[in-house]
């Protein structure tokens, strides 16, 4: 059971990040984040930060 911790928020953070990024870009809309240029720049950044915090977690089970 070691790491599930960081994968569950490694992967909560590349979800939320991708929908960031989606509705900064205009594509999902009804939120006050559509077309929202900010959203698009903050959302990539999120879920690079997801993907590093995976990274980690999988290193840390392998172990």
């Amino acid at each position: 059971m070691r790491g599930w911790l960081p994968l569950t928020l490694g992967l909560l953070a590349v979800v939320i990040g991708a929908v960031w990024t989606v509705q900064g870009l205009g594509y999902i809309s009804g939120s006050v984040m559509t077309d929202e240029k900010i959203w698009a720049v903050i959302g990539p950044l999120v879920t690079l930060a997801g993907l590093v915090v995976l990274w980690l977690g999988l290193r840390s089970r392998r172990r």
